[in-house]
């Protein structure tokens, strides 16, 4: 059983063979034929009920599997669909701000950016759990400033923080560590956007921790409620919640702890949870290698990214028209001459940058309009890649470690970082 149904076949037809051979040379057992009989009607039925067992539990096991990944396919399918026309909204949203409205009008569109980003976040956590199911994900570990990271989460945490009256800080650490940068990034960003969510009003503070063998611990703590000891062991499972008779609606759908547990495996950290009721919690990311020689700070950070884009020539290829006229609409006021096409054009002029979608339909992707685009410019153009897919599928399909690829739906702040980053490399 153990081995399955092949060895359970060997050893069944060696039982018979032993029993024919015992039956052959005792002389009790010729003369006794019905417990013969017994131990070959025994040694027969008990593998065959157990051959059956195995193969209904192989079955059952097969039909589980195919509904996990069909589940998996149907979470990514649907999640890229509606991707599309959350980001074009959340493009026109940063064009309205940019407007000249008056305060009750920014109110309404600060309130359609909050739905807008706990919308995008549930469909990240959607496709991110469909990736891992489907074993895609491959860490690519590099030197990772560790301030860069904790820096940009709580960037991108400061105006949900302020909705909830909370206060993020950091201890500084200027500490390079081995890790994949999306994927701890992802793990760092889902606790802070958890501690923001379960403890309004009071303070997140995200530090970290030198240990004796050469390894650094990333601890976020918070002052909320804290975990009730009987849910603390199952908070990482997927879609459990911690929910108690007349709590307020909290938004998202329980997947954040199982993901930072998942992707913690992958990159060899160990996630640790430690929370005290009416005290607060504390998450810590263990076990990150510390990579003695310093990495050069970024000078493009103390740039003015707005300032940096003027005069920028890009072309902007996408098949939706509403994310085509939005994106179009958001780099202009930046100060980018924009190019807008819903194909590959036939000719090209001379331009700095080529922003794309993967999907262009008709059978033609983001690889295929950067080859496209360079063959006509004679020369390598930089590029960046847009899309509502796996990343790790995209990447391998690019084939260039070097083109950045955001998912969608891209929040305005985190498109115009790529974007002068890629102007910086440029200039370099």
């Amino acid at each position: 059983m153990r081995f399955g149904l092949t060895a359970l076949k060997i050893s069944t037809v060696a039982g018979l063979v032993s029993i024919a051979v015992t039956t052959s040379v005792n002389a009790y057992w010729r003369d006794n034929p019905f417990l013969v009989l017994t131990f070959v009607l025994t040694t027969i039925l008990v593998p065959t009920y157990i051959y059956d067992l195995l193969k209904r539990l192989r079955g059952a096991y097969e039909r589980e599997q195919e509904a996990s990944l069909s589940k998996s396919r149907f979470l990514a399918q649907a999640s890229h669909d509606l991707r599309q026309p959350i980001h074009a909204i959340s493009l026109f949203t940063a064009c309205l701000r940019s407007a000249k409205l008056g305060a009750g009008e920014l109110q309404m569109v600060d309130n359609i950016e909050r739905s807008l980003q706990s919308v995008s976040r549930l469909f990240k956590s959607l496709l991110d759990i469909s990736t891992l199911d489907s074993g895609k994900v491959q860490p690519r570990l590099e030197p990772v400033e560790i301030n860069e990271i904790i820096d940009e989460v709580l960037r991108q945490n400061s105006q949900a923080a302020q909705i909830n009256g909370i206060e993020l800080r950091s201890v500084p650490c200027n500490v390079v560590v081995g890790t994949d940068r999306a994927l701890f990034t992802t793990m760092l960003q889902n606790i802070v956007n958890n501690a923001i969510k379960y403890a309004p009003g009071g303070a997140v503070l995200v530090a970290c921790r030198r240990r004796r063998n050469g390894r650094l611990a990333v601890q976020v703590y918070d002052r909320g409620p804290g975990i009730p000891v009987e849910h603390q062991a199952k908070v990482f499972e997927e879609f459990y919640q911690v929910r108690r008779r007349g709590d307020s609606d909290i938004e998202g759908v329980g997947l954040g702890l199982p993901i930072v547990q998942r992707l913690g495996r992958l990159l060899g950290v160990e996630v640790e949870l430690r929370s005290i009721p009416g005290r607060g919690t504390c998450v810590t990311f263990d076990n990150l290698p510390i990579i003695p020689e310093p990495v050069a700070a970024k000078a493009w950070h103390a740039l003015d990214p707005p300032a940096t884009l003027r005069g920028l020539r890009v072309l902007l290829v996408e098949d939706d028209e509403a994310v085509l006229i939005a994106t179009a609409s958001l780099l202009r006021r930046w100060g980018c001459q924009v190019r807008a096409e819903l194909a590959i054009p036939g000719a090209v002029a001379d331009l700095d940058l080529l922003i794309t979608d993967f999907d262009l339909g008709h059978g033609v992707t983001g690889t295929d309009c950067i080859a496209a685009i360079r063959t006509l410019s004679g020369r390598d153009v930089p590029a960046l890649v847009m899309t509502g897919h796996d990343q790790a599928c995209v990447r391998e399909d690019l084939g260039a470690p070097d083109i950045p690829i955001l998912s969608k739906p891209v929040r305005p702040a985190e498109l115009r970082s790529v974007i002068v980053s890629q102007r910086i490399r440029m200039r370099a």
